[in-house]
């Protein structure tokens, strides 16, 4: 079997699960990743000295290290509490990108500096902002806004609607054979790299060439514990996806569900585990509970109604229950592949 080549497309503190894991694995992996973050160091750096966003990129950049613990990639995401938290990587990408006037030329000197072993891509490098429509009617603007909403989000749009796609992450996205949409923020960091014009058409070119087509699969959420899906079970996940241009796209949704018992031949677990009484989180300005993303057995088979195929399994770090373990992310993936593979025979 040739080496899979696959395409991470995210941002945020999520998309460095798949990309570290699918490193482990073996595969070359390339990163495509939003430029909408506003808010934290990052919004920082935007308002006061109009860059390109450097955050989501700079996370990504760091799942990438060859050493991931090494002193320069700890020292890339080491921040500063007493100068507005900034993190070492965002000034970094800053500078360089000030000092080249290339944002590009920034990411590949850190990539280096940091011995990435793979690339990283903004989905656009132009200056675009999220909008946002709540389920109870209420328009929101800023990323930072929308992911601290009271309510879950219906529509997420970018503006300008017309930015320019940023050549090379199309191109690296036309060419994978595995793409790879989250985990992570749904309408935040998924989502708005759909929107930049031409994202969606290159997924669709990779998807449906004749030759190796390319299997997609969506990483859905752990833990609902964000005000953009506040609420939102599995189907809502995927419908949503649907809903921004992923209609007849997506192949598998790799979906958690925890497993307390034997699994039944089907693959789906049968039981759930609450942490809500056990776990509080803190999310900008408010404070609540954490909630597993529902997976009903109803659900599941609502999102293959969809046309999706749904793969439930165990994914969650026991240490850490809001993440996914690795693992076991590299158990399903490998899983997702020899489906895929199949399927083309």
């Amino acid at each position: 079997m040739n080496r899979t080549n696959a395409v991470v497309i995210g941002g945020g503190t999520g998309a460095p699960a798949s990309i570290r894991t699918l490193l482990d694995m073996g595969c070359k992996v390339s990163s495509v990743v939003a430029m909408v973050d506003d808010g934290g160091s990052t919004g920082i750096l935007r308002e006061r000295g109009g860059v390109i966003p450097p955050g989501d990129i700079r996370k990504c950049i760091s799942a990438m290290s060859a050493n991931y613990e090494g002193i320069l990639a700890r020292a890339f995401r080491h921040r500063f509490d007493y100068l507005d938290n900034h993190s070492l990587g965002n000034l970094i990408l800053t500078a360089i990108a000030d000092e080249t006037n290339s944002f590009p030329d920034a990411i590949r000197v850190c990539e280096g500096l940091i011995e990435a072993r793979g690339h990283v891509y903004p989905s656009t490098l132009h200056d675009v902002s999220l909008y946002g429509l709540t389920n109870d009617g209420v328009e929101l603007e800023g990323q930072a806004v929308i992911s601290d909403a009271d309510c879950s989000m219906r529509y997420v749009s970018l503006h300008p609607a017309d930015a320019q796609a940023y050549p090379s992450a199309l191109r690296v996205i036309r060419e994978a054979n595995f793409i790879v949409l989250g985990p992570g923020s749904l309408f935040t960091s998924i989502i708005p790299n759909l929107l930049v014009p031409g994202v969606v058409e290159a997924i669709r070119e990779a998807h449906d060439r004749e030759n190796d087509p390319a299997c997609t699969l969506f990483v859905c959420s752990l833990a609902d514990m964000q005000g953009e899906t506040w609420g939102m079970n599995c189907y809502d996940y995927v419908d949503a996806l649907t809903r921004h241009g992923m209609r007849g796209l997506l192949d598998i949704a790799l979906i958690h569900r925890n497993a307390e018992a034997s699994p039944m031949a089907s693959g789906v677990f049968p039981a759930l585990t609450d942490y809500s009484d056990a776990r509080r989180y803190t999310k900008g300005r408010r404070t609540g509970k954490l909630a597993h993303v529902e997976a009903s057995d109803e659900l599941v088979h609502k999102v293959k109604e969809l046309g999706v195929q749904p793969m439930v399994r165990d994914l969650v770090d026991p240490v850490r229950p809001t993440w996914h373990d690795r693992e076991k992310l590299a158990k399903a993936f490998r899983e997702v592949l020899a489906v895929c593979h199949s399927r083309q025979r």
